[in-house]
């Protein structure tokens, strides 16, 4: 063949598959254009749906430790702020899970902020390549129950354990002194006192026991407000009175309530009787009850030493008291608030305090209002005409 031809041949055929190649890579970029880039999901699908359902509170973290997703629980608890976790301690747990994609699970200790110092258990486990699940359980509650029953146990040993050596003690003493007619009457007295707080307790721990569920009461009847305030003012009298302390009653006419007499009663005694015993001499005790819309609130008001604000929110603790020294010289337990937030709770009703320390304390059991029933109630409940006068000119 002829070189020329041959050489002007071999230029056609490169011309033509560059051309190929030149139009082969343009149509594969108008390609390339034509189909939508898809982007990472930031979080795998269904995750919300999963965190809707869990209990926990859930947070997942990107990799450069921003919350993408928090489920409401986690807001609640203030695991949260604005997008990054608010305790360094679970962020620490995070990069250390993202750094060697070994699941952790931890019991911590969290000061939240405006949530408060919460005990969580922790669980955090890598979700993707770039992802990280935290998992917060909130065990405050059940710490804080745990705390309460093992400190029952204890106080119940404590507080059982010392009238019975007090009373193991006397009864020596007693022996010792048979030809001592009066030491043997000091003697058996202080074990008649001794006898009388510790069937005292025990018949408080029972009562706790069996009011500590919060049930409503089975079979609620009728209850007078006016006979139960003057019963527990007359239980009282006798220690009052040695005291130097007057105590008065003041009570709304035809006032009742629905459920257990008893138990009421148990109550309203149980806060005269701190009254009586946290006053000093020449003071007053009051116990009034009234209607207020629905409720009916019977409120016992001292002029003692009264309670720190500190002090409130665990006067209701089952043992707990304000004074220990004189809480033993009164032969006190330190159940008898707590039976009557039992009570209250046991009745669908609730207890308020106010105390300021030198003042004095006031105590309101709150109960909803029984229906009047009786016929008087309900004629008195009738509206009255007033007669018609004859005008005459």
């Amino acid at each position: 063949m002829d070189p020329n031809i041959a050489f002007a041949f071999g230029t056609a055929v490169g011309l033509l598959l560059g051309v190929g190649v030149v139009w082969a890579w343009r149509y594969s970029e108008r390609q390339h254009e034509d189909v939508p880039e898809r982007p990472e999901p930031e979080v795998p699908p269904g995750a919300d749906d999963v965190l809707a359902v869990l209990r926990s509170s859930v947070v997942i973290v990107d990799a450069a430790d921003r919350v993408v997703k928090a489920s409401a629980p986690a807001h609640a608890m203030g695991l949260l702020q604005d997008t990054r976790l608010e305790s360094a301690l679970l962020r620490d747990l995070v990069r250390l899970v993202r750094r060697d994609g070994q699941v952790r699970e931890e019991e911590l200790t969290l000061d939240l902020g405006r949530g408060g110092q919460r005990h969580v258990l922790v669980r955090v486990a890598p979700l993707t390549s770039r992802l990280v699940l935290v998992l917060v359980e909130d065990r405050t509650t059940e710490r804080r129950v745990e705390m309460i029953r093992r400190d029952f146990v204890a106080n119940v040993s404590h507080e059982l354990k010392t009238p019975v050596g007090a009373l193991n003690l006397l009864a020596e003493a007693v022996a010792e002194a048979r030809d001592d007619p009066e030491a043997v009457v000091r003697f058996s007295g202080r074990m008649k006192r001794e006898g009388a707080r510790l069937t005292r307790l025990v018949q408080q721990i029972i009562e706790l026991s069996r009011l500590q569920g919060d049930a409503l009461v089975d079979d609620p009847y009728e209850v007078d407000v006016a006979a139960m305030i003057e019963t527990a003012a007359e239980r009282n009298a006798v220690d009052a009175e040695a005291r130097g302390i007057e105590v008065t009653t003041r009570c709304d006419d035809e006032l009742f309530v629905l459920g257990d007499g008893e138990q009421l009663l148990q109550a309203v005694n149980n806060l005269v009787e701190n009254a009586v015993a946290y006053s000093e001499s020449g003071t007053r005790v009051t116990i009034e009850a009234a209607a207020e819309g629905d409720e009916v609130r019977i409120t016992v008001r001292d002029q003692g030493v009264g309670i720190a604000e500190a002090e409130l929110e665990r006067i209701f603790e089952r043992f707990y008291r304000v004074d220990p020294a004189r809480a033993r010289s009164t032969g006190g337990t330190g159940l008898g608030l707590s039976i009557v937030k039992h009570v209250a709770a046991s009745h669908a009703g609730q207890v308020e305090v106010w105390s300021e320390p030198g003042e004095g304390s006031s105590f309101t059991l709150v109960l909803p209002a029984a229906a009047r029933t009786r016929e008087h109630d309900e004629l008195r409940a009738r509206p009255q005409t007033a007669p018609i006068q004859e005008v005459r000119p």
